[in-house]
């Protein structure tokens, strides 16, 4: 099936893109409202719901696409679609800030576990580019900076839940801020109904991702758009699409936490694609198997993300209608990127 799915023919690979862009989206949308009732019904509250649960399975796609892409040999698909979907997700929070009309977002949702999660991803973004330009050393053809994301990904979320217990640390209250309150209707419904229906959904997810990587690898070879182009701009927005529709959904239903939560956590979670891509690809070491116009996704998310940190510090409040200068920010990177990574494909 794999080898019929990648001689599909360009009209047929780009239905199938299309239907799996749709599927992913309403199954990502689907998604908040159970993440958002496991977390009170667990206990998690949104912060690591956000982070673990809905940033994780809205990721699974992705995941699925990284990987397929480097076992296939296609090593600057599966770079590009990783790296690519942190900065574009992370433009996906300035959309959900423009749809909370009260105040900034980045205000009104500003916590401990938010900000420990981002400078989580700083540091595992920072690896990534260590991996770059370290020296090519591999050992069974697996880099040494890709078990060190896996161990500081997992070391930075056990902070985040101690953080959480045992709080140093705490944004001052605002009459904008949304406190994470358990919904007493969440407490009524069954746990085993909602993992189960969290269960179905992430394997959607995770199906639709192998297929999207099919059609993604015709269409980029069909069009010559090129690997790059395609991942960052089209696999890495589609499978990102979850955490644009569980963001907005959550900031309509007063999770504001979970919805900033979702975003920073998934992208915590987007930069393990980078090692399992790495353990996949049997060319020796992914981070050295990628052009420069792929490498400077990395620098640009690490610059979203602390410009995302500072709104949260600073906690500028406008208006309604109007949004701050880190989402102003935020798109501007993004902007400049799309920019580069055309004029040098």
């Amino acid at each position: 099936m794999s080898q019929a799915l990648g001689t599909l023919p360009l009209t047929m690979a780009l239905l199938l893109f299309a239907g799996c862009t749709l599927v992913i989206g309403v199954a990502g949308t689907r998604l908040t409202g159970i993440v958002d009732n496991l977390a009170d019904r667990t206990g998690l509250g949104e912060a690591i719901a956000g982070a673990v649960l809905l940033g994780m399975t809205t990721s699974l796609s992705g995941l699925v696409v990284s990987v397929s892409a480097a076992l296939a040999d296609r090593p600057t698909l599966a770079m590009s679609n990783a790296l690519g979907g942190i900065a574009v997700q992370t433009l996906f929070l300035t959309i959900a800030d423009i749809t909370h009309r009260r105040a900034n977002l980045e205000h009104a949702a500003a916590s401990l576990g938010n900000l420990m999660q981002g400078g989580l991803l700083l540091c595992l973004l920072s690896l990534v580019l260590v991996g770059r330009f370290a020296p090519e050393w591999t050992l069974w053809q697996v880099h040494p900076i890709t078990p060190l994301l896996l161990l500081g990904y997992l070391f930075g979320l056990r902070l985040v839940d101690r953080s959480r217990d045992h709080p140093m640390w705490s944004p001052a209250q605002t009459r904008d801020t949304q406190p994470d309150v358990p919904d007493e209707q969440a407490m009524t419904q069954s746990a085993t109904r909602l993992w189960l229906a969290f269960v179905m959904l992430a394997a959607t997810l995770a199906i639709s991702g192998w297929l999207l990587e099919r059609s993604a690898a015709v269409i980029a070879d069909e069009t010559g758009l090129g690997h790059s182009v395609v991942g960052a701009l089209m696999t890495a927005v589609v499978t990102s699409l979850p955490e644009l529709v569980t963001s907005v959904a959550a900031v309509r239903r007063g999770a504001l936490t979970l919805a900033v939560a979702g975003i920073i956590g998934g992208n915590a979670f987007d930069t393990l694609f980078v090692a399992a891509a790495d353990v996949a690809y049997r060319g020796g070491s992914i981070y050295h198997a990628i052009p420069d116009s792929v490498s400077l996704w990395v620098a640009l998310s690490l610059l979203m993300t602390a410009i995302l940190m500072v709104g949260m510090l600073h906690r500028e409040r406008q208006g309604p209608g109007h949004i701050g200068f880190e989402s102003v920010g935020i798109i501007g990177c993004y902007l400049a990127g799309v920019v580069a990574l055309l004029l040098s494909s």
